[in-house]
């Protein structure tokens, strides 16, 4: 085993949460190493909104397509179509977008290394991040002061280190992302629009989507059930929505969380950001948007520790993300548990999209990152309907 330079902060994983703390602790005179496996996608539908390009500063060549509407499908096929009046769902691809990611923390400093977590060790001298170099295929050892897990849904660190960190619910994502079917006739596909499906036949309890990103789209869906066939729901998707016959560039699956960890740190040496952390939001399954922010919490939490040495201003991470975005997520797993259960509460479930104010407090929020609390009739307005709609006491609205 070789042994490395030492550093302040060893951040496992190199997604957004990853890079984004990176990058910052970086900008900030932070010693800090970045390690990822390299070569491996996430499956991802790729949507990011307005309010993460002005914060993180991402440059409009990143983003390969501006959605301006969204149309839900109901399982019996109705269609509502909800347009984004002045504004757009920004969509990225993760390959490219991933490694700007990375790149940028390079240049303000971080150190890239490239290979897979092993595992953790401690001892007098401090701790010590034991990883296997993916060019040598040897085992390095490598001393910090802190270590931020961000490897994932599934993450090693989290299992090891945080309590809860190995008991975290998730659902498996898959989506293959195919050529787009520029002027085929036939096909119902527009690349400014975003398609999400509500239908048990293609998830029993989440969605389906085709989501377009440029040349190419996404197209796929998530679940929770482990009998659940992901690939051929797909096809299935792929069928019906005329895409069967596009070229395949590739396939992904891999696990999203849909509930946050009631602890992100262990009280010691190690805080968690992004998937890691389980901050992925319910219903939409958005995960970029909070998985910098996970990574923008972390390194402050972590800039905090190294100044005072104290553990439990590890703790901060959580606390400043919670304060922010505690509110969104809780009411979007709300939404989730009352209209995710059945394909006819999903029906109903589309039929209230076709209200305004729905629509209207809908992209405020997306696009925002917070619940809008300035229009509390619309707000009243749309929990009364959501009510009667829930009882089945109005027939589903259809234009």
């Amino acid at each position: 085993m070789t042994q490395t330079q030492a550093f302040d902060v060893f951040v496992v994983g190199g997604g957004p949460s990853g890079s984004t703390a990176a990058n910052d602790l970086a900008r900030n005179g932070v010693k800090v190493a970045l390690l990822d496996r390299a070569g491996r996608i996430k499956p991802c539908g790729g949507a990011v909104p307005p309010r993460m390009i002005r914060d993180f500063d991402i440059p409009d060549s990143q983003v390969v397509a501006k959605i301006t509407c969204a149309r839900m499908i109901s399982p019996t096929g109705r269609k509502v179509d909800m347009h984004i009046n002045g504004g757009f769902v920004g969509m990225v691809d993760r390959d490219r977008f991933d490694e700007f990611l990375r790149e940028r923390a390079a240049k303000s400093g971080a150190v890239r290394l490239t290979g897979t977590y092993v595992r953790l060790e401690r001892d007098d001298a401090g701790t010590h991040v034991v990883w296997r170099d993916k060019a040598s295929g040897e085992e390095m050892r490598t001393t910090a002061k802190l270590v931020i897990g961000a490897d994932g849904a599934r993450s090693q660190v989290a299992r090891e280190n945080v309590p809860g960190g190995d008991t975290i619910p998730y659902v498996i994502a898959y989506h293959e992302i195919i050529k787009a079917p520029e002027g085929k006739s036939g096909i119902d596909y527009d690349p400014t629009r975003c398609d999400v499906i509500y239908d048990g036949r293609i998830s029993p309890d989440f969605y389906g989507w085709v989501f377009p990103h440029g040349a190419h789209a996404s197209v796929g869906m998530g679940t929770g059930h482990s009998d659940f066939d992901l690939k051929d729901a797909t096809a299935a998707l792929r069928k019906a929505s005329g895409l069967e016959g596009c070229e395949t560039i590739r396939k992904e699956g891999a696990p999203i969380p849909l509930q946050p960890l009631d602890r992100w740190d262990n009280g010691r040496d190690v805080v968690l950001a992004g998937d890691a952390a389980g901050v992925v939001a319910p219903s939409s399954g958005e995960g970029i948007y909070y998985a910098m922010v996970g990574g923008e919490v972390a390194a402050k939490a972590a800039q905090a520790f190294l100044k005072s040495r104290s553990a439990a201003d590890l703790g901060m991470a959580r606390k400043l993300f919670m304060a922010d975005h505690k509110g969104v997520f809780r009411a979007l797993r709300s939404m989730q548990d009352a209209y995710y259960k059945s394909d006819m509460r999903r029906e109903r479930f589309v039929s209230l999209c076709h209200d305004k104010d729905v629509q209207s407090l809908t992209f405020e929020a997306y696009m925002n990152k917070k619940l809008v609390s300035k229009r509390p009739l619309a707000h009243l307005k749309i929990g009364l309907k959501n009510v009667a709609h829930l009882m089945g006491l109005v027939r589903p609205e259809w234009t």
